[in-house]
């Protein structure tokens, strides 16, 4: 386990987390106010489908308990030993509102990731002034570094937009070696954790499954 996690409290069970944290979230929620969504996210049983154990100002994103993670979740599945605790980051909602986001990780006395905290501002508000003064605010062009849906079918098809728009061509026009460098941007975030991952990868990029885990295949091997 790296030094910087050697010494964070350690909790047994999400129930044991949420109970030391529940007022930490009311108290953010109701201080930032309604455009601050905080969610304590269950990782304990890897299921990430339905990670959400509590929210507040669910509105921001549209997830409700047992929602899903995001992807950003996900690369904990890629490499749990690492210190995935972020701050400031960008964030984006599925309906493409950008977020200001912060996330910490605890874990159990075996070093085991149990739960997530996550403070998602949107910034709305922000972006309509922006969009008033924008000779003196330039909009921000890099991709965001967390997809954030009601769904886990919605945060994959963020996921692949993402990826897509990074290639910059359209499914219809890619040759082999684009769409292999797609599926190594989704490979790479961890995308083929999701359920059903490959099945709307290969339609969304118009090849067969057989021919989406056949570069699969060689992303991994490579």
């Amino acid at each position: 386990m790296s030094d910087v996690t050697a010494d964070s409290p350690r909790f047994e069970s999400i129930q044991e987390l949420h109970a030391v944290l529940a007022p930490v979230m009311k108290a953010v929620a109701v201080t930032i106010g309604e455009h601050c969504e905080v969610v304590l996210h269950d990782l304990s049983r890897r299921d990430m489908d339905q990670t959400i154990h509590a929210i507040e100002n669910g509105h921001v994103s549209g997830r409700p308990v047992g929602g899903p993670s995001t992807d950003r979740g996900l690369t904990l599945l890629k490499d749990e030993k690492a210190d995935h605790d972020a701050f400031g980051y960008r964030g984006r909602t599925a309906d493409g509102r950008e977020l200001h986001c912060s996330s910490v990780y605890y874990r159990n006395r075996v070093g085991s990731v149990i739960g997530a905290l996550c403070i998602n501002v949107d910034l709305t508000a922000l972006e309509n002034v922006r969009s008033i003064i924008s000779s003196l605010l330039p909009a921000q062009k890099d991709e965001p570094e967390e997809i954030v849906g009601p769904s886990i079918d919605a945060v994959l098809d963020g996921m692949l937009e993402s990826a897509i728009a990074e290639i910059g061509k359209p499914p219809p026009v890619m040759v082999k070696e684009d769409r292999i460098a797609v599926l190594r941007r989704l490979e790479a975030r961890g995308a083929f954790h999701i359920k059903r991952a490959v099945d709307r990868v290969s339609q969304r990029l118009g090849i067969s499954k057989v021919t989406a885990y056949s570069y699969l295949d060689t992303i991994r091997n490579s």
